[in-house]
C-alpha cells in the first residue's frame, strides 16, 4: 500500500513541514526513542549545512511489528530533504510518479533498512557537500509495519583549519555572541536604572523596583542562553545551561506580562491597589505563562519526531496569543477611567497628559506584540538560512526598544504636574477632552 493512498497522512506531512518553518530548537546531538510508531513520515532536526556538513546517524534496537520476507525494506529508511524539495516530493506522490518518498530523486538518501541484513542496529556517517538547509526525515512506506528504534543523530559543520565541529546550524553559529552582547546591553540598562532610582529616590514607587527586576531577569536569561548555545556549538550538548535558561525564561516571561498588566492598570504610580477585574487578568495571564513555558520545554527537548509535538506547538502559539490579547484590556480600562475622571475632578490637563501616555503605551504594546510574534516569524521564513541570526537580532532589538520606551515614559518624576499647569492649558485640555473620541480595544 503506497503513501499516496493515505491522503490524511499527506496532509499531515504538509502541515508538519509548514510548522517546521517556524523557529525550532537549535540542532545538537539528539537522542530519540521511537516505539511502535506507524507514521509514514517522522521528521527529526533541521540543520543548515555548509560545504563541509556531516551527519552522524546511530540507530539501535530496531524492531518491526510485522517482519516478513515479502516486505520491501527499501521503503523504510532515513533521508535528508529541503523544504522546497519536500513539497515537490509530495507532488510526485500525489501524481503517482512514485509510491514512496525514498524513491524520489529530489532527496538525499542516507540509509534504508534493506541494508540491515538481519542486524538490529547500524551506524553511518553521511557527508553533505551541498550548502543548504536540510531536515533529517524517517520514512515508512509500509503502512502495515510499525517501527521501534533508538536514534542518535548529530549534525554539524567542520570549521577552520583544525576541522573543529560546529553543532549550531549555519546562520545561527554567531548567536552565542549576539546573546552575550545583548546581555551586556541589559546589564548596562540595569546599572543606569539603579542610578535613576537613587537620583530620584523620593518619587520612586514599587513599580519601578519591579521594572528593575524585569531587566535583571532578562539579562540573566540572555546570559544563560548565550552559554547554552555556546556549549551546544562546541560539544552538541548544553551541559545543564538549558535548565537555567528555561528557569529564567519562565521568570522573565511571567514578570514581563505582569509588568505590562500592572503598568496598564496604573498600579503604584496612579493608584495603590488593583481592582477585581484587573486581578482576574493577572490570574489568567500567570497560569497561561506557566503552560506556555511547559510547552516550550516540551517542544525544545522532544523535537518534531514526537507524536504530540504539533499539539504542543499549537498550544504554545495559542496561549501566547491569548496572553498578548489579555494584557491589552487593563490599558484600555485605564484609558476609559482617565477620560471619565477628566470630566468630573476638574483636572483636565493632568488627565489629558496621563491619557496621552496610556494611549502611546497601548500603541507601543501592540506594535511590540505584532513585531515579535508576526514580523520576526516572517523574517525566519523569508530569510536565507545563512542569515537566520538576523531574525533573532530583530526580535531582541524590538524587545530592547520596548524596555527603553517603558522605562523612559514611566520613570520616576521629581516634579508634580498638578502645580505646573496654568488656566489656559487647563481650558485647552478640557476642550481637547470634549472632542476626544471613544477609545476602544
Amino acid at each position: 500500500m503506497a503513501v499516496s493512498s493515505r491522503p490524511s497522512q499527506l496532509i499531515f506531512s504538509v502541515l508538519l513541514f509548514l510548522l517546521l518553518s517556524l523557529p525550532l530548537s537549535f540542532a545538537e546531538i539528539r537522542f530519540s526513542e521511537i516505539r511502535s510508531d506507524g507514521r509514514s513520515i517522522i521528521p527529526f532536526d533541521e540543520f543548515g549545512f555548509t560545504h563541509s556538513g556531516r551527519l552522524e546517524l546511530n540507530v539501535s534496537r530496531i524492531a518491526l511489528s510485522n517482519s516478513s520476507p515479502e516486505y520491501d525494506l527499501s521503503q523504510i529508511g532515513f533521508f535528508l530533504c529541503t523544504r522546497d524539495s519536500w513539497l515537490h516530493v509530495l507532488q510526485q506522490i500525489q501524481d503517482l510518479d512514485i509510491t514512496c518518498a525514498l524513491q524520489s530523486d529530489l532527496i538525499k538518501l542516507v540509509y534504508t533498512f534493506d541494508r540491515l541484513h538481519g542486524n538490529s542496529s547500524f551506524n553511518t556517517l553521511y557527508l553533505e557537500p551541498e550548502a543548504n538547509q536540510f531536515t533529517l526525515v524517517f520514512a515508512n512506506c509500509l503502512p502495515q509495519v510499525q517501527v521501534s528504534m533508538d536514534v542518535r543523530s548529530a549534525m554539524y559543520n567542520l570549521e577552520g583549519k583544525s576541522d573543529g565541529r560546529d553543532y549550531l546550524s549555519a546562520g545561527k553559529t554567531v548567536l552565542p555572541r549576539v546573546y552575550f552582547f545583548f546581555f551586556l546591553v541589559y546589564s548596562s540598562l540595569a546599572g543606569l536604572w539603579i542610578y535613576v532610582l537613587y537620583k530620584k529616590r523620593l518619587t520612586v514607587y514599587r513599580i519601578h523596583f519591579f521594572m528593575f527586576a524585569v531587566v535583571i531577569l532578562k539579562a540573566l536569561n540572555l546570559l544563560c542562553e548565550a552559554e547554552d548555545k555556546s556549549y551546544i556549538k562546541r560539544t552538541g550538548s548544553a551541559h545543564g545551561w538549558d535548565v537555567l535558561f528555561y528557569i529564567f525564561s519562565f521568570l522573565k516571561g511571567i514578570s514581563l506580562f505582569t509588568l505590562i498588566v500592572l503598568i496598564g492598570t496604573g498600579w503604584s504610580f496612579i493608584k495603590p491597589y488593583l481592582q477585581d477585574k484587573e486581578k482576574k487578568v493577572l490570574m489568567i495571564v500567570i497560569p497561561l505563562q506557566v503552560v506556555a513555558n511547559i510547552a516550550q520545554v516540551v517542544i525544545d527537548e522532544s523535537g518534531p519526531y514526537a507524536q504530540d509535538w504539533i499539539t504542543w506547538k499549537q498550544v504554545f502559539l495559542l496561549v501566547d496569543v491569548i496572553c498578548c490579547c489579555a494584557v491589552l484590556f487593563p490599558i484600555v480600562w485605564s484609558i476609559k477611567n482617565l477620560r471619565e475622571a477628566a470630566r468630573t475632578d476638574g483636572k483636565a490637563a493632568v488627565n489629558l497628559m496621563k491619557l496621552t501616555l496610556f494611549r502611546q503605551y497601548y500603541i507601543v504594546v501592540i506594535c511590540y506584540i505584532y513585531f515579535t510574534r508576526v514580523v520576526v516569524y516572517a523574517l525566519v521564513t523569508i530569510t536565507s538560512y545563512r542569515y537566520l541570526w538576523t531574525s533573532v537580532v530583530a526580535g531582541e532589538l524590538a524587545t530592547l526598544a520596548f524596555y527603553v520606551f517603558t522605562g523612559y515614559k514611566f520613570r520616576p518624576e521629581v516634579h508634580n504636574p498638578y502645580f505646573v499647569i496654568d488656566d489656559e492649558e487647563e481650558e485647552a485640555a478640557a476642550e481637547a477632552l470634549k472632542l476626544d473620541d471613544d477609545f476602544e480595544l
